[in-house]
């Protein structure tokens, strides 16, 4: 019986230092707009300890009107005047999120997209916006604006 107890008591403690939530997410920042500009874009890093999929997002309707999850890719074949690809975005309907695996939204790759925003965004602003997983479900966080990603 001594020895199902310490089981037990030892089983709980090694479930209490797992790695925590099953879903991270770091880093979120969205950057500032200008005046005349009625989108912004959010970015953050998000990892899924057993693996799940961002299928959307939403923020208060005071920010912005409609949130899409989006791409930038490569428009093939095309380039500007300095030789540079021609990117375009387009709305995905998830991102993957690997077992273990970080997945970043950045500029010039996944990232979240606000459409009608309400007001700018404005730097040191904050303001919630809420993540739905496949798995997950549901969860909220903080995002700051800012005029780079922060270090």
């Amino acid at each position: 019986m001594r020895r199902v107890i310490l089981l037990l008591a030892l089983l709980g403690l090694l479930a209490g230092c797992g790695g925590g939530d099953a879903l991270t997410v770091a880093g979120q920042w969205a950057r500032n707009s200008p005046m005349a500009v009625d989108s912004g874009a959010v970015y953050m890093n998000l990892t899924s300890a057993d693996g799940d999929r961002l299928l959307s997002a939403s923020v208060d309707p005071s920010v912005a009107s409609t949130v899409q999850v989006h791409e930038t890719t490569p428009v093939d074949g095309e380039t500007n005047e300095a030789g540079t690809a021609m990117m375009t975005m387009r709305p995905v309907d998830f991102i993957d999120l690997p077992a273990g695996e970080a997945v970043s939204l950045e500029p010039g790759g996944y990232h979240i997209m606000l459409i009608g925003l309400a007001e700018p965004l404005v730097v040191g602003e904050k303001f919630v916006i809420t993540l739905r997983f496949e798995n997950y479900g549901e969860k909220s966080v903080e995002v700051e604006v800012m005029e780079d990603a922060p270090k």
